[in-house]
């Protein structure tokens, strides 16, 4: 299975202040035990979604708890500061934000890693045990391929197409891109039910996410046009609204919370296609988390 590779351009992911590893025994520092390692995350946050997502796929509740953290950080730094300690405990006079998500170790009280790429790649190899295979045999290539087109193609072009200071032209080259991006992930999705075959994978997991973010930040900054050519892959968001109705994928789609997240830190300008929704992502995904009940006062 091939999948179209766009033009390079900076990831919008935010650089991650830790990147350590779980391995398979003690001479890695952090090997795999039951309940040894807790995951921090809010659903608002695209990388939280997808941890929470694969954490639900694997069934790790009992093995890898999870603290739920509130879609709007507290910080005045944007960061969370209920996890302020575990960062200043990790690095010596660290000074960032600090942000989720976060897997960390009980033991130590200290972060393994904050790159949501490898965290679910360690809690598939090390605990998901049969239960779900998010990185199928030969599908490696696949998963990174997809990764790349939703960073690059989908969320990247998106951005752009909405910066506020975007000339015409530039704004027509991303509304271009973003176009290609989806119609090279409807290719994907086109023989369904999944982009690798039969069960949802990690390639499913950021696309969908992907979808969701478009249609839930970045189209309140897409003029009407753009948001009509986006809507216009109706494979893609069939793939997607079959997806929401899965239950480790509705379950976590904190509509409300993704929302106040947004307009707490989004400091562009809203465009002519806002109210044009593509997906009635509610009537899909059933009630919402429980686990963000903060009023809608950010």
């Amino acid at each position: 299975m091939s999948v179209t590779h766009l033009t390079a351009h900076p990831s919008r992911r935010p650089v991650p202040a830790f990147r350590g590893r779980i391995g398979r025994d003690a001479r890695s520092g952090h090997y795999a035990v039951p309940r040894r390692y807790r995951i921090h995350l809010s659903t608002a946050c695209p990388g939280g979604l997808r941890i929470a997502v694969a954490h639900r796929l694997l069934a790790l509740d009992d093995i890898c708890p999870v603290t739920f953290l509130p879609a709007v950080p507290d910080g005045p730094d944007g960061g969370h500061t209920v996890l302020r300690p575990l960062y200043e405990a990790s690095m010596h006079h660290y000074s960032g934000p600090a942000l989720e998500p976060v897997l960390s170790d009980d033991w130590s009280g200290r972060i393994v890693s904050t790159h949501a790429p490898d965290i679910m790649r360690d809690l598939a190899r090390h605990f998901g045990d049969g239960r779900a295979d998010l990185y199928p045999c030969g599908a490696e290539s696949v998963v990174q391929s997809v990764e790349r087109l939703c960073s690059e193609g989908i969320d990247g072009a998106a951005q752009r197409a909405g910066r506020p200071d975007a000339t015409e032209a530039e704004r027509a080259a991303a509304v271009d891109e973003l176009d290609a991006a989806l119609a090279s992930a409807e290719q994907l999705v086109g023989a369904g039910p999944h982009v690798t075959g039969q069960s949802p994978t990690a390639a499913d997991i950021e696309l969908w996410t992907a979808l969701v973010r478009l249609d839930t930040v970045q189209r309140n900054h897409l003029d009407a046009d753009a948001v009509r050519r986006a809507a216009a892959h109706r494979v893609l968001w069939d793939y997607a609204r079959a997806l929401t109705a899965h239950p480790a994928f509705g379950a976590h789609l904190d509509l409300a919370g993704i929302d106040r997240r947004h307009r707490a830190g989004c400091r562009g300008l809203e465009a002519a296609g806002a109210a044009v929704r593509i997906l009635d992502w509610a009537a899909y995904a059933g009630s919402s988390p429980a686990h963000d009940t903060r009023p809608d006062d950010c």
